[in-house]
This record gives C-alpha cells, structure tokens and sequence, in this order.
C-alpha cells in the first residue's frame, strides 16, 4: 500500500493530527477486515493466519459506502471477504462500522461539502491501480493521539510478531 500510504496519512492529518502515528509499525493505508474489535481472540487471530496463505490484490476501483466513507475495493475479494468471515466468526459480537456485514476496503476519506466519490477518484487517479501483496494481518488501536499496531501475524507461517 505504499503508493497510497502519504495520500491517506494526509487526509488523517487533514480531519485530525491525533490521527497520524508516530509508531512505525502503523500503517495508515491498509485494508480493513473487521471493525471494530473491543476484545479480542489472539489465538484465535492467529490460527486463522497461520492457515491463510500469502496472496496478491490490485486496489483500482473507488466507492462510497451509504454512511459517506469514500473506499477502495480490493480484488479479487475473495481472500479478503474469507479473512473477514473468519475473524467475525471468532468475533460474533462485532457490529461492524457502517455496513450490515464486514466489507474488506481500504478507507480514503469521506463524504462532505468539499469531497464526494468524483474528486477522491481524481485526486487518487496517480496512484492507482496499486498492486499489494498481502502477507500479515495486524491488530491496530484507533484513537486520535494514540493510534498504533498492537499485534502482527505473519500469514501462512507460524511467527506471531508483536511491535
């Protein structure tokens, strides 16, 4: 995701500083298999990646979910939607944010006065399509001031990582 990582770090900048990560580790362009997770299953996490394998995604085509958060889609979805199903099904309680059920996507910005689906297509137009090889899964915390990695899976492998 590195093409899109400084645009997406921007637009975290623009609405909110406390959104831009210092930790290292934290990536502000990546892709979200489920949110959010109050509690979570770390074992659980991490036998799902251990039997995930390594697999390869272009993001090219932007859309707007019906609660205004502006997206790319991942394709082929196939590998994504199965990390999501496995991850919610070790989280039956997730009620995920603006969708009836968990969409993987990556988030670009969102609907407002000055931003609509047209502008975010021409103003990440340089970027895409962005090729991406997924290899692990991270647990990130989201709070303005405090947004870091909290765990890491290597998919496919037996390493667990932690930051």
């Amino acid at each position: 995701m590195a093409p899109l990582e400084d645009w997406v770090r921007e637009r975290n900048r623009f609405y909110d500083p406390g959104f831009v990560s210092k930790d290292p580790g934290f990536h502000h362009a990546h892709i979200t298999v489920l949110a959010p997770l109050h509690e979570w299953n770390l074992g659980a996490i991490s036998a799902i990646a251990q039997r995930t394998p390594p697999f390869d995604i272009v993001l090219n085509e932007v859309d707007v979910f019906r609660n205004g958060i502006i997206h790319l889609i991942p394709t082929p979805g196939a590998p994504l939607r199965e990390l999501t199903r496995q991850v919610w099904a070790a989280h039956p309680s997730v009620v995920p944010n603006g969708a009836p059920s968990p969409t993987p996507h990556l988030t670009l910005d969102a609907v407002s006065t000055t931003v609509d689906l047209a502008s975010t297509r021409r103003a990440i137009a340089a970027l895409l399509p962005a090729h991406h090889h997924v290899f692990e899964m991270q647990l990130v915390w989201y709070e303005s001031g405090n947004c870091h990695e909290m765990h890491r899976w290597r998919l496919g492998g037996h390493e667990t990582m932690s930051p």
